[in-house]
Order: structure tokens, then sequence, then C-alpha cells
């Protein structure tokens, strides 16, 4: 019996810390005991399903965090010309959204029962409010100055938004840059209103349609268009999937900061951030 106790139990090694009295630890370094105290349910009485609730948007809130700062990265990075590293930060913000898609199929297993105790204490808070999320959206082309005052009662937030409401997305960097290699990009899309959402450009489906033709000729350039599809096939299956878990916890019930719903979530589906890398395809091979 010794020996079988023996095998099943690690011992410390002799080097590993045990005194934090003086030295940092796992918990200071993550500052744990701000994070872990930040569940504060308010159902009452409480109601078990509201800490799964809370812990799903605390930790999309995370991601998106890490999302807009990967982001803002690849726009700097497009604009000093680094394409090579831009794409390595591009290949992160897709494995952030594929954790993003993921989570929703945990918040899933809220029943419409369940999902009743709870709604009365979330009074008018809603996804539709969030900050980060928003700027995400800029940060790719989707302007919308009225969203910006949705967060007059947040000065941060609404500052930072207004920020990138008047910054080139990095879809707009992208044209810059392929302009700065030579490519014969429309010189109204490299000096536009930024506050305004990208349309559709076909003089730029031209640009692309040759890439396209010769990949080879034009790898780098080829290489980004098609990461950029990738991030934007990733946001729509976010979006799908919300759709997907809003109807099936609240049917066609009107959301709690007062949109429709499913309805609004659903029209959101038809938005695109880069419509010309969509357009080409259409070119390709025909």
């Amino acid at each position: 019996m010794a020996t079988d106790e023996r095998r099943v139990k690690r011992e410390l090694e002799e080097g590993i810390e045990r005194d934090f009295t003086r030295k940092m630890s796992y918990g200071d370094y993550l500052r744990l005991d701000t994070l872990l105290s930040s569940q504060q349910p308010l159902s009452d009485p409480p109601q078990h399903d509201e800490l799964l609730f809370i812990i799903q948007h605390q930790t999309s809130e995370l991601w998106l965090k890490l999302l807009i700062h990967e982001l803002r990265s690849a726009r700097k990075l497009l604009g000093e010309d680094e394409l090579a590293p831009a794409l390595k930060r591009l290949a992160r913000v897709k494995h952030i959204q594929h954790t993003l898609t993921d989570q929703w199929s945990v918040l899933a297993t809220l029943t419409p029962s369940e999902y009743a105790e709870i709604r009365p204490f979330l009074a008018t808070s809603s996804g539709f409010q969030s900050a980060q999320y928003r700027e995400v959206e800029f940060l790719l082309g989707n302007k919308n100055a009225d969203m910006v005052a949705v967060f007059s009662h947040d000065e941060t937030a609404r500052a930072e938004l207004d920020a990138l409401l008047h910054e080139p997305s990095l879809y707009d960097e992208f044209l810059a840059y392929l302009s700065r290699r030579g490519y014969a990009v429309p010189s109204h899309l490299l000096d536009r209103d930024w506050t305004q959402p990208y349309r559709l450009d076909q003089g730029l489906v031209d640009v692309f349609a040759a890439v396209y033709s010769e990949p080879h000729e034009h790898w780098g350039v080829y290489e980004t268009c098609e990461e950029l599809v990738d991030l934007e096939d990733n946001f729509q299956q976010w979006r799908f999937r919300h759709l997907q878990v809003v109807q099936r916890t609240i049917g066609q019930k009107t959301g709690t900061g007062g949109s429709s719903g499913v309805d609004f979530l659903r029209r959101a589906l038809d938005l695109t951030f880069f419509p010309e890398l969509y357009e080409v395809r259409t070119r390709v091979g025909g």
C-alpha cells in the first residue's frame, strides 16, 4: 500500500516557491482578488444561473479587449508597411474569434425558464451597450456616429469610440498600403471621410481581380485578402451564433436594451466590412 501511495503522490520539488509574503504570486500578477470579486449577482432571491450569465459576458469582454489590442496593432503595422507581423496579429485575431463564438454554446445551456428568473435583474442593460464590441466594429470599418451617443454616460468609452470614428479602419490602412506598393487603388478611397461606413467600389474590385488572377505574383497581398475574408467570415459566424442563442432563449421578445431582439440581430447579418473581397469572387475564373 505504501508503494502505491508513493506512485500517485507528486512531491513538491525543492526549488518550488512556497512563501509569497514578499514575492509576487500568480494571484498577485493576475489581480485575481479583483477579477474574481467582480461577479456580483443581483437576483433576489439568488438565482443559480445568474453567475453563468455574468461570467459569460465578462469573459467575452476580456477577449474583446485582446481583440482590440491585436486589431490596433495590425492597423499600425500596415501603416508602417510591416505586412508580415500584421498578418501574425490577424492570425491571433481569428483564434480569439473562434473562442468567442464557441462560448455561445455555454450560454445556450440557459433555458428560457432559467433566463426568465434572472432577466428582471438586468433592467435596461444589454450587450448592445458593449463599448468594446463597437470599437471592434469601428476598427473593421462599420462606422456609425449614432452609436457614439449611446455612451454619453461613459466619457472614456465615448472618447475612444469618437477617436476611432475619425480614424482610418484596418481596411483603410490596407488600401493605403496597397497604394504605396503601386496598386491602382482609386484615389477617393485614400482620402475620404473616415466617419462614414465603407461602401463597395468597383474600381477596387478591378484591383483585387488582378491579384486573384495571378496570386503567385501578388502573394503577400493575396494572403492578406484571404486573412481578411477569414476574419469577416468568423465575425458573421459569431453574429449568427448570437442570434441563435437569443432566439432559443427569448424567442421573439424585445431585448432588455429596447431593441427588437432577434430581428435586430438578423439585420446585422447583412453588414459587411470588406465588400470588394466578396464581390471579386464573382470575377475569379469568369
